[in-house]
């Protein structure tokens, strides 16, 4: 019986090395491979269209950024799981050797040594059993994100070579390149819109556009939906699921000093005080306020404010108790926890689509586009009504030579096409002039004042 337990247990032993040290090498040669594949890829695509990676630098840095930080998470909340399910896993292990010995020291009845042996060993397969169940688990959810990141990696990738042979040569080629840039484009200008929809609180039509365009692996839906679950238990009053969210990112949150947590926590205090139930806000406060790490001068401040609250009612018109009172409170965690939210996989806290439409608006827009005596361009989204008023807070946009184009045509007025003066002042070119006068026996009729006149009597125009 004791050569064949110590056996086992030298088995056992061997067997929890080696699955240790796989777990550990599948996990570090993953995140290798992980780096690998990420730096290999963008090269890869960068060697063929340089302009395609500047412009997704400018616009796709959370497309790539919010999977991979998950993936990062996942796999370390696999290596805790995984390093501490070892840990119980040998010491079970150590009990049944312990056992094993005093057996073989004949210290213990031989009834009571069997009968602890097969309990130890039960134990042992137990613990391998739930480290094994894990380490799988584990396994999936890395693979799963992993899976996520590859499928965006290759939907930009695929731009890269769509965009760097767009255009490159005539014919079939080109069309075809063209035609797959632009319905990559327009894809991406849904996966645009469904982050600005979650953003703003349209979670059913952001999930029906990802639906719709069968994105939903290209998005962040499953980010955003947390976020909702956390807002709407702030908005009932409720602290217990962002505290949640604090705890699986505690480190993350610390880097970053974020105060979220210990707001939390004085919030309770505060709702603990309204109920007038002050022993409880003082067990509270013993509890939570002291485990508060590294508190910076000004927390301290609040900390000191909020404990005065035990002196004051819930009415009391005092600042800044009143204030502390305020219901309003509970928005500003909801906001703090979006910005929070945001820091941590380095989103920004507007969204793509918005920067995009703000820059192109603002690209585009001139004084004319505001003049309420000028005629409206029916080609310029900003002379719209809808964008018009979008677009009146931002600047003009920068010109530093002007380019004077026909009313008529459109075309550029240059020395090819001259700008011709008519008695009423207006310009316009030189080309659409004569154009107009072929079709009417030498007469031309300006097309902003009805006004009609003879070829003859238009000049030219001399800019300096």
């Amino acid at each position: 019986m004791s050569f064949t337990a110590h056996n086992m247990t030298s088995e056992l032993l061997r067997l929890t090395t080696s699955l240790a040290e796989s777990t550990s090498l599948s996990s570090s040669s993953a995140a290798a491979q992980r780096d690998y594949s990420l730096s290999r890829t963008l090269a890869t695509a960068a060697g063929g269209a340089s302009g395609a990676i500047s412009d997704m630098k400018a616009m796709e840095h959370q497309t790539l950024k919010v999977p991979y930080e998950i993936l990062n998470k996942k796999f370390r909340a696999a290596q805790k799981n995984i390093d501490r399910e070892i840990s119980h896993v040998q010491n079970s292990v150590s009990d049944l050797e312990r056992t094993l010995k005093q057996r073989s020291d004949d210290r213990s009845p031989p009834g009571v040594t069997i009968t602890a042996i097969n309990e130890l060993l039960n134990g042992v397969v137990s613990k391998l059993s739930v480290l094994k169940r894990k380490s799988n688990e584990s396994l999936t959810d890395e693979l799963d994100a992993a899976q996520v990141c590859k499928k965006r990696l290759e939907h930009l990738k695929d731009y890269c070579l769509k965009s760097g042979g767009s255009g490159s040569s005539s014919g079939g080629a080109g069309g075809a390149n063209d035609a797959a840039v632009a319905q990559w484009r327009k894809k991406r200008l849904d996966r645009m819109l469904v982050d600005h929809f979650l953003r703003s609180g349209y979670y059913d039509s952001a999930i029906n556009l990802a639906l719709h365009s069968q994105i939903e692996s290209l998005t962040n839906i499953d980010l955003f939906l947390v976020s909702r679950q956390v807002e709407d238990s702030l908005k009932a009053r409720e602290t217990y699921r962002c505290l949640s969210w604090c705890h699986d990112n505690k480190s993350k949150l610390r880097k970053i000093k974020s105060s979220l947590e210990m707001r939390l926590r004085q919030q309770e205090f505060i709702e603990l005080v309204r109920k007038d139930k002050r022993l409880d806000a003082v067990r509270h406060a013993r509890k939570h306020f002291n485990n508060l790490e590294d508190c910076q001068s000004g927390q301290n401040i609040d900390l000191q404010r909020v404990m005065g609250l035990l002196a004051f009612p819930p009415d009391t018109p005092i600042e800044p108790y009143k204030s502390l009172f305020d219901e309003s409170r509970w928005d500003q965690l909801i906001e703090q926890f979006r910005t929070d939210n945001f820091r941590l996989y380095q989103l920004s806290t507007t969204s793509v689509f918005s920067v995009a439409l703000q820059a192109g608006l603002s690209s585009l827009k001139t004084p004319h586009c505001y003049k309420k005596d000028g005629d409206k361009n029916g080609d310029c989204p900003v002379c719209s009504d809808l964008l018009n008023k979008l677009a009146a807070h931002l600047p003009c946009a920068h010109c530093s030579q002007s380019r004077l184009v026909c009313y008529i045509s459109g075309q550029p007025l240059n020395e090819h096409n001259l700008p011709l003066v008519l008695p009423n002042g207006y310009v316009y070119g030189e080309q659409s002039l004569r154009a107009m006068a072929a079709d009417n026996g030498g007469r031309i009729t300006c097309p902003r004042t009805k006004e009609v006149f003879d070829m003859k009597e238009a000049e030219k125009v001399f800019v300096m």
